[in-house]
């Protein structure tokens, strides 16, 4: 969405393989973030602004590994722009191009590892981040700290706790299949990695903007989105409201026909004007939504808490249970932006939802403390009577 381009310092010359440029580190580093989603990336840059570095130390250093999916790599790019903006020494890697591919990515990461200080992750449910985890020796990073990758960090943290194998939650049974049973010895190191010690030589930080309660030994700090406030905004707000949709359809949890129902009950109930896909969503879905709805469908090509903070936005953001009901209150603190979160009613899930995809989304729902609760979207106009 080229409205939504920030034009700070931006490079003119990112290339294929490494948007974001940057110098080689150096033989001891600071601390080495690792992420494969915008999000992810965006949670890092406020981690490193809640934790400046002495003006000695080594850059922070942020490895990118871009997924396949267009509307991914493309946000992913426009935030590396941010991130050289701010400092952060960006390497793009090519981690999904085939086995040798990805071996090679393993290799270098490692190295990289072996040097830091401290290790930021954004997805501990990441085969290829337990992997690397589990083939890196322990004692290579003193410190490791876990960024949002959304509501997952709910989950995992909750699962941490509990001493359970890493599943995310959308994930129906929890067998996982031959694959999963042939990965459960590198998640279970991956998973000790990720667990402090109790004499307090591998610390474990969670930064996070989502309701955790960490367990015994792990530092949890909260994001409040300091960073995005700072950079941007604030918004100009629009008199109608916008709707933020979700991806609940295409991981299998939510019925693409209740889903479209209720998105059309919501812009009729509430005024929506516009859409803002989910990076996930599919362009036949968002064509239904469409011609269902009348709204227009707009693709951001950053995180919607950026797009959000520069405006402009309506004054009542309509969500259904995601990350954004928490981050949203945040980012956007300080102006006159409602945020609502609807209920997804247990009729609108698949036959193949997981068991505990209701009671997740209704967690995520329920500790939303800074946005307001609607019911499940209300009943369509009901057909007149002959």
């Amino acid at each position: 969405m080229s409205r939504n381009r920030s034009g700070h310092g931006a490079s003119a010359n990112l290339s294929a393989t490494d948007p974001g440029g940057g110098a080689t580190p150096g033989p001891r580093d600071g601390a080495l973030a690792i992420v494969e989603s915008p999000v992810q990336l965006l949670n890092v840059l406020e981690w490193a602004h809640n934790h400046p570095a002495p003006g000695t130390s080594a850059p922070l250093t942020l490895v990118v590994l871009p997924p396949t999916d267009p509307m991914t790599r493309g946000q992913l790019r426009r935030m590396a722009e941010l991130a050289r903006d701010e400092g952060i020494v960006v390497r793009w890697q090519e981690a999904r191009g085939g086995v040798a591919g990805a071996l090679s990515s393993l290799f270098a990461l490692s190295r990289r590892l072996r040097r830091a200080r401290t290790l930021v992750i954004g997805d501990p449910f990441s085969r290829y981040v337990q992997l690397l985890l589990a083939l890196t020796p322990a004692r290579a990073a003193h410190r490791v700290t876990v960024v949002d990758d959304g509501t997952a960090t709910m989950e995992f943290v909750a699962q941490l706790a509990r001493g359970e194998r890493f599943v995310r939650w959308h994930r129906r049974g929890t067998g996982g299949g031959a694959r999963a049973w042939l990965f459960a010895p590198v998640s279970r190191r991956a998973r000790r990695r990720l667990t402090p010690r109790a004499d307090g030589s591998r610390p474990v930080e969670v930064f996070s903007s989502m309701p955790v309660e960490a367990p015994g030994g792990v530092t949890v700090t909260a994001n409040e989105f300091a960073w995005t406030r700072a950079r941007f905004g604030p918004p100009r707000l629009t008199r109608g409201a916008d709707l933020v949709g979700t991806s609940l359809v295409e991981t299998g949890v939510v019925d693409t026909d209740r889903y479209l129902e209720a998105v059309a009950s919501l812009a009729r109930t509430y005024g929506a004007t516009r859409y803002f896909a989910h990076r996930r969503e599919s362009s036949e879905k968002l064509q239904q939504v469409s011609a269902a709805t009348g709204l227009e469908i707009v693709r951001p090509d950053l995180p919607l808490e950026l797009v959000a903070r520069r405006g402009p936005v309506g004054r009542t953001v309509l969500s259904f249970p995601s990350t954004v009901v928490h981050t949203l209150p945040l980012a956007l603190a300080g102006t006159a932006v409602t945020v609502a979160v609807c209920d997804v009613d247990p009729a609108w899930l698949t036959r193949t939802a997981s068991p505990r995809a209701h009671s997740f989304l209704t967690g995520v729902t329920g500790t939303a403390a800074r946005a307001r609760r609607l019911p499940a979207a209300p009943p369509a106009t009901p057909e007149p009577s002959a």
